[in-house]
């Protein structure tokens, strides 16, 4: 059935909140539809609101997954969150030059600035258009379900997946800024939803998703019943609402889809993503045909070794993402492979910080969490088979990121080249189809573990725990020693020794453990901060870490974290002004 489309000229709002009331030109970005002129109707009358007119709304709304609008600083909105999430933890430090990138500083410095409208304006918009291109296909299924074009089977299927996704872009903005407009399907210029209790929203449109999405994904990637519930349970997690996470990853880890991948490392590989622990995962895809292979990580663009031959024969760039020497030494294990839960922090893991390259060094020879390796790349050690780390020359400026690399955006060199994983038209070489995870199975147990230990059920989440590590423990999956030919050997690469709790001491044992477990295993994968803010700890954590931290990295010298105030983003000001003054700027900013 032919329609004719009403437009109602969005320029109060468009701008950063890219809700615009747009039906044929959602593929456009919030900067393109500025200069749409008003007018009263399209004069293209005829949309027939069938399941191919749906469905590539559809796949516009998975394509803001990546939060890249376009190619241009595409790292501010990043899906793996590398900046907001980890940058600003005690994970991470921004790393390469001072100057290089100066808004990252600010967020790692704990000073983010409100009038920064293209750095914080840029994932707000990124995240709205996926709200909006959600909004798309939900009034699209309910026009077509109208007149006649889509059975109701087909419209409310892809009502529930648009309202996976909705709920997703509005969880990712809830995280970054709290005070956010919950935008749905009927929204208009004039934001009257503007205060309305966003969880409960988001609650509600995962809650759909659950009750009227298939068990099964339609395509590799696509939301799937099982997907809304763990996201479902993440939403009450966020909340510290444990009694109502405990059923669902009760459900989830009993009778769902999942399981832990045989090999941690199998979670950073593109030859063995969306594997069997793959609940939710950004599909980056290169070699199809998109110009610049834009749908590859872009996100990630800066984050390779610097100067180095890796995912080039020249040299990468740009040295962004150094993982922390407090991250490094929190997989430190005793000698029955245990964590030192209080005290891994007392002394550094051996280091090469000041030394040449030329020089002479000896890696740490004490034990060591695996998994260490799998995401921290440090001298002596393969970084993922592109050769022996050799430190210093492969770190952009060492004086202010420290002596390590992050490894878990570095495709293979074996899949060096490979047409359907390294982008061969990017201009940055570390641009592939290297996914970014959203949601893995280990998460799963580790908030069922987590509400066991608060609540002190059963053994209290010993076990669950203990699954994750006797992955970790897996001797096929460690980082190893390699040959005069450069070809990895049986030998360890380090003292790699990961033992199982068995039970815990007590209650207070059970939450630090873990609380620690949660952070090695998921470390550098976007969840750090937003992880201490939702427990309430992140003022106490991240001061506690500034306080030995600076004494290492002087960058750091004038950062602090302020309590009621850093939890949270500052919204750019051109958003509130764009709002008219219906949006409320952060406590601070």
């Amino acid at each position: 059935m032919k329609k004719i489309v009403n437009y109602i000229e969005p320029k109060k709002i468009v701008l950063l909140l890219c809700i615009s009331i747009l039906t044929i030109t959602t593929f456009q970005s919030c900067k393109e539809e500025l200069d749409i002129p008003l007018q009263g109707q399209f004069s293209s009358d005829v949309i027939v609101y069938d399941n191919n007119w749906v469905s590539a709304q559809l796949t516009a709304a998975y394509g803001m997954l990546d939060g890249n609008l376009d190619t241009q600083d595409p790292w501010r909105s990043a899906a793996s969150n590398w900046i907001y999430g980890e940058v600003a933890s005690d994970n991470a430090y921004k790393g390469s030059d001072p100057g290089d990138q100066p808004q990252i500083d600010n967020v790692e410095f704990y000073s983010p600035n409100s009038g920064e409208g293209r750095f914080y304006g840029y994932k707000w918009n990124s995240l709205f258009e996926g709200v909006a291109r959600s909004n798309e296909v939900i009034k699209g299924a309910k026009i077509g379900l109208e007149a006649g074009d889509l059975t109701e089977s087909e419209a409310i299927l892809f009502e529930a997946e648009a309202r996976f996704l909705r709920a997703h872009y509005h969880f990712e903005a809830k995280k970054l800024w709290d005070n956010i407009p919950y935008v749905d399907e009927t929204a208009t210029e004039s934001l009257t939803n503007v205060n309305v209790d966003s969880w409960a929203r988001i609650e509600e449109d995962f809650t759909f998703a659950i009750a009227q999405l298939s068990e099964t994904s339609r395509f590799v990637g696509s939301a799937n019943s099982w997907a809304a519930k763990a996201y479902l349970a993440k939403i009450h997690m966020y909340q510290l609402d444990y009694a109502a996470a405990a059923p669902i990853l009760d459900d989830v880890i009993n009778a769902g889809p999942y399981d832990l991948a045989p090999k941690y490392s199998d979670n950073f590989n593109a030859a063995s993503e969306n594997s069997i622990e793959s609940i939710f995962a950004v599909q980056n895809t290169v070699d199809d045909g998109s110009s610049g292979d834009d749908n590859g990580n872009w996100g990630d663009a800066l984050n390779f070794p610097n100067g180095a031959p890796v995912g080039t024969t020249g040299n990468a760039c740009c040295g962004f993402f150094q993982p922390s020497q407090n991250l490094v030494n929190a997989y430190k294990t005793d000698a029955t492979g245990l964590p030192l839960l209080d005290t891994f922090n007392n002394s550094d893991v051996t280091n090469d910080d000041g030394v040449a390259s030329a020089d002479a060094f000896t890696p740490h020879t004490g034990e060591l969490d695996p998994r260490l390796d799998w995401k921290v790349g440090r001298r002596g050690i393969d970084f993922n088979g592109w050769g022996i780390m050799p430190g210093q020359s492969w770190i952009r400026n060492p004086s202010n990121g420290g002596p390590y690399l992050q490894k878990i955006t570095v495709f293979r060199q074996s899949q060096f080249n490979d047409a359907g994983i390294d982008a061969p038209s990017a201009w940055a070489p570390g641009v592939s189809a290297l996914n970014t995870n959203i949601i893995r199975f280990a998460e799963v147990l580790l908030w069922r573990a987590e509400i066991m230990a608060a609540l002190g059920e059963g053994d209290m989440g010993a076990s669950l725990v203990d699954r994750v590590r006797m992955r970790a423990a897996n001797p096929d999956d460690f980082v190893k020693e390699l040959d005069a030919d450069g070809k990895p050997t049986a030998t360890p690469a380090a003292n790699y020794v990961v033992g199982t709790y068995g039970t815990f001491s007590g209650q207070d044992q059970a939450i630090k453990a873990v609380a620690h477990e949660y952070r090695i295993e998921t470390a550098l994968e976007g969840h750090r901060f937003f992880d201490l803010v939702r427990r309430g700890n992140a003022a106490q954590v991240l001061n506690s870490y500034l306080s030995v931290e600076t004494t290492k990295r002087s960058h750091l010298s004038s950062a602090s974290f302020i309590p009621g105030v850093n939890e949270r983003y500052p919204i750019a000001q051109i958003v509130i002004a764009v709002s008219n003054g219906q949006l409320k700027q952060n406590n601070g900013y």
